[in-house]
């Protein structure tokens, strides 16, 4: 039986639906269904500088080391990634910034909501993500909402993460 879960902008209030690629990324699902078992994940909503069409946020630690599983570097409209960044990767001010543990880093979960991303990042070059979730409900409602975070700000907005335990998919897949 299929996973989903809910991938929320609460300020905005906007929310999609995407099913986990158990198939795929079967270690990557089973960490975040685990970690969300304990209650949503989530905090300060970021958009991308490099990737393009990206909001993300940057969570606490949670489960074992995955590894590289059903990666990419150009992910495309509805990919829900999941990229662990230790310690010494990103810089310093923009760690502090998230209230990310300087030695021991974070995880980034990321939603794509448009074409054309390339996963480059100034500071240590390609950066390849583990695609675990597809959006199959509510993307362009939140594809709008994410171009309104890079037109309008992220301050204030938070990007959530929360189990779903059921549902039924409706036309809006698109």
């Amino acid at each position: 039986m299929s996973k989903f879960i809910r991938i929320s902008l609460e300020k905005r209030g906007v929310s999609c639906v995407a099913e986990l690629l158990e198939k795929e990324a079967p270690r990557t699902c089973a960490a975040v269904w685990e970690a969300l078992g304990e209650g949503p994940l989530g905090g300060p909503a970021q958009h991308a500088k490099y990737a393009r069409n990206e909001v993300y946020s940057i969570v606490r630690r949670f489960g074992p080391k995955i590894g590289h599983e059903n990666t990419t570097v150009t992910p495309i409209p509805g990919d829900v990634c999941y990229f662990d960044f230790s310690g010494g990767v990103l810089d310093a001010s923009f760690k502090e910034d998230q209230g990310i543990d300087q030695a021991e880093g974070g995880i980034d979960l990321a939603i794509f909501y448009g074409r054309n991303n390339l996963l480059i990042n100034g500071d240590v070059g390609w950066v390849p993500g583990n695609v675990y979730a597809t959006i199959i409900e509510g993307l362009p409602g939140m594809a709008e909402a994410c171009h309104d975070v890079w037109r309008s700000g992220s301050v204030g907005e938070k990007l959530v993460y929360s189990r779903l335990e059921a549902v039924s998919p409706s036309s809006d897949a698109g």
